[in-house]
């Protein structure tokens, strides 16, 4: 064993442009693994954190169209949170559509009632405030998206109050903040108040719409709605979760994905053909030392592993400079490729297990390149080699 490496370090040695070459696309494979795989698993958090990070995953609500509100929630909320560890955040609802008048100017608007210590950990409503410094903390305070807010909407300033209209009755609120979701229709359709505001404009303080929650993996709100759908099949309450919602998002993931493994497949096999052929070639090469060898005793199993040897040594250096070489792409790509606001363009998601992993893979598939070349090597008699030369 000791034998075959010190040979195969040998072979490397004496051939250091070529052992130099092979190196360096083993590295050029396993930087594209490094840096695609980082790309696209950036890309997906990117895209899952923009559409439902700041969004309920789950949401429990009423699947009787005549009697829209949720009795006893607080109950019914303590149940389901005992359900599944997966609940993080759980938080009552109250929306009704109504319309808010200034002068001859009226617009139709969706009115939110929050608790908001709850709702601010599934929406970060602090964090978008663009104007005033806080929520509605008081029965009647309302804080609006900041296109209602414009000159050519409502023309509103922070403690103006505006009457908005909701059921037919007319109830007076105080403007004390405006949010920016980045969302248009978030911005020019959201009023945000109380909990307590929205039940008494409903006249019922032991009632909601809805309850929202937000569960640690994402990707098991399917999962779990399906779980409580069928808790919930005897009363007159549905869950639905944003997978069922977003099952274009899903599949743009899934395409994505594919795509990625796909890249890195294709990658992989160009590294293990260019490496089994140049080693197919040193056998060639090396044929005269091999006869030799073989007439000194080496058995046909150790000149065999003379080069698998080689392929796995190819392979850990080939591993190690990929693995740097991927990360300054990534560095670079980070650091080079900005939005006008000077926040990565799409932020890589570099994770240690993925790295391991490409490297463990170039150096299996160099290791498994280094097969043909090896059997050769194993057949390859002294005569042949005494005819051939």
């Amino acid at each position: 064993m000791k034998l075959a490496f010190q040979i195969a370090w040998r072979f490397l040695s004496s051939a250091k442009r070529q052992t130099f070459i092979i190196i360096l696309g083993i590295s050029v494979g396993v930087s594209v693994q490094v840096f695609i795989g980082s790309l696209i698993s950036g890309l997906q958090n990117s895209l899952v954190d923009s559409t439902i990070g700041s969004s309920a995953h789950i949401s429990v609500l009423s699947d009787d169209v005549s009697q829209r509100y949720i009795s006893d929630y607080e109950s019914l909320t303590e149940t389901i949170l005992l359900k599944s560890d997966q609940f993080t955040v759980a938080s009552p609802v109250v929306d009704m559509g109504g319309s808010l008048k200034k002068g001859l100017i009226e617009k139709e608007i969706l009115f939110r009632g929050f608790e908001f210590d709850k709702a601010n950990q599934i929406y970060g409503f602090d964090l978008k405030l663009t104007e005033g410094s806080r929520l509605p903390e008081n029965d009647f305070e309302i804080v609006l998206g900041k296109t209602l807010g414009n000159p050519d909407q409502l023309d509103l300033s922070i403690n103006d109050t505006i009457d908005i209209t909701v059921m037919g009755n007319i109830h007076t609120l105080t403007v004390v903040g405006f949010f920016d979701f980045n969302v248009a229709v978030i911005n020019r359709t959201w009023g945000l108040g109380t909990l307590s505001t929205l039940q008494q404009i409903i006249s019922n303080p032991d009632v909601v719409t809805s309850i929202e929650f937000q569960i640690n993996k994402v990707f098991e709100a399917e999962t779990l709605g399906s779980m409580l759908n069928d808790d919930l099949e005897s009363s007159n309450l549905k869950a639905t979760d944003w997978m069922s919602e977003n099952q274009e998002l899903l599949s743009g993931l899934q395409g994505q994905s594919i795509s990625s493994l796909m890249i890195q497949v294709f990658v992989i096999i160009s590294v293990v053909l260019g490496i089994s052929s140049t080693l197919a070639i040193t056998v060639m090469q090396k044929s005269r030392q091999i006869g030799i060898m073989k007439a000194m005793g080496i058995l046909d199993r150790d000149a065999s592993k003379v080069f698998l040897f080689e392929g796995f040594i190819l392979g850990i250096f080939g591993a190690i400079g990929g693995v740097l070489f991927g990360l300054g792409l990534s560095y670079a790509f980070q650091t080079f490729a900005l939005n006008p606001d000077g926040t990565p363009v799409v932020p890589l998601t570099i994770e240690g297990p993925f790295i391991v992993l490409s490297a463990m893979i170039a150096l299996i598939a160099s290791t498994l390149a280094a097969l043909t070349p090896a059997i050769k090597s194993s057949k390859l008699t002294v005569i042949e080699v005494i005819r051939n030369a």
